[in-house]
């Protein structure tokens, strides 16, 4: 089979590739309007057996504003929701299209159709990561901290604005805490998992982290793990089709951001939350409101960093 690039997960981009992703994102950002055709003619399937609305809206768009055609397909739309295999759609789908977005669940589905595919595959997110997410919240942390700077900014600004960073990242172990730590594997910055007891990260999370020079601590008190934090970010505390895990909330519920967490991190700490948000579940009302604009900026900057990743991928 042909050696495409994929991206599946932060690992299939070197901390280069990343800094470039980043710097082109604020110029595509900036240059929003102007003709740019690098998928002209090549048509996207956008094959989602979740829901979705900030993921499958920009990647959509994205697509549209750079001259190629997006296809959208849920599981109740192809024989992936009547059982047929993952590999035989993807083997009937590579004579159709000329790269795929996939938001599913395990991980191994979307690598298995990558296998099969012999054509780019972005992940639009699975019950392990959420790749194309966390680097919009990056990317958002990037632009909010060099503000004023203008859009010119040097290649080495990604790393001196990225490494000496505290993010902080409170509730379960799940794929925005994994692709935190996926990320700061690459990119460095220091990275706290403010958890409950007996919360843990996937023991394949840790390792390929580990593999890859990645290195986290995990907290059981909140308030001590926001101290002097740049960054505070949550996810919701029920991932969906979890719903039935409602007993997993009364073990989270202390773990909350309040008035007080943030009080604990640094003056300027930027709050990040990859949205829907359950308000007074994961945050409070007050403190999302007040970081509100940030928050709405980096779900319109998923639009942005998605062109950036798909110029990459697909072009």
């Amino acid at each position: 089979m042909s050696r495409v690039k994929n991206f599946l997960s932060i690992y299939d981009f070197s901390r280069n590739e990343i800094c470039d992703i980043l710097l082109r994102s604020a110029a595509l950002k900036t240059e929003r309007g102007k003709e740019n055709f690098c998928l002209k003619g090549k048509k996207i399937g956008l094959i989602f057996e979740k829901s979705s609305t900030r993921t499958r809206v920009s990647f959509e768009v994205g697509i549209v504003e750079l001259g190629g055609h997006p296809i959208f397909m849920s599981s109740r739309d192809l024989q992936l929701g009547r059982g047929e295999p993952v590999k035989d759609t993807a083997r009937v789908l590579n004579r159709y299209l000329d790269g795929v977005v996939i938001r599913t669940f395990e991980q191994e589905r979307i690598e298995t159709f990558a296998r099969y595919f012999e054509k780019p595959v972005i992940n639009g997110l699975t019950d392990l990561y959420h790749p194309a997410q966390i680097l919009a919240d990056i990317f958002t942390v990037y632009e909010i901290k060099n503000k004023g700077k203008g859009a010119d900014m040097p290649d080495n600004s990604v790393i001196e604005t990225i490494n000496g960073l505290k993010v902080v990242y409170f509730g379960d172990a799940n794929n925005m805490a994994n692709s935190w730590v996926s990320l700061q594997a690459v990119l460095g910055f220091e990275l706290v998992l403010a958890m409950p007891e007996g919360f843990n990260i996937n023991a394949a999370v840790r390792e390929e982290s580990e593999k890859n020079g990645g290195k986290f601590f995990i907290s059981n008190d909140k308030i001590a793990a926001a101290k002097n934090a740049d960054v505070i970010t949550t996810d919701v505390f029920i991932s969906m089709g979890q719903d039935e895990e409602k007993e997993k909330i009364n073990k989270l519920k202390p773990f909350i951001i309040d008035d007080n967490t943030v009080k604990s991190a640094k003056e300027d700490v930027l709050f990040l939350h990859c949205l829907p948000v359950h308000r007074n579940e994961e945050v409070t009302d007050g403190v999302f409101e007040r970081f509100s604009q940030v928050v709405f900026e980096e779900a319109g900057n998923r639009l942005h960093v998605q062109k950036a990743i798909m110029e990459k991928v697909f072009k």
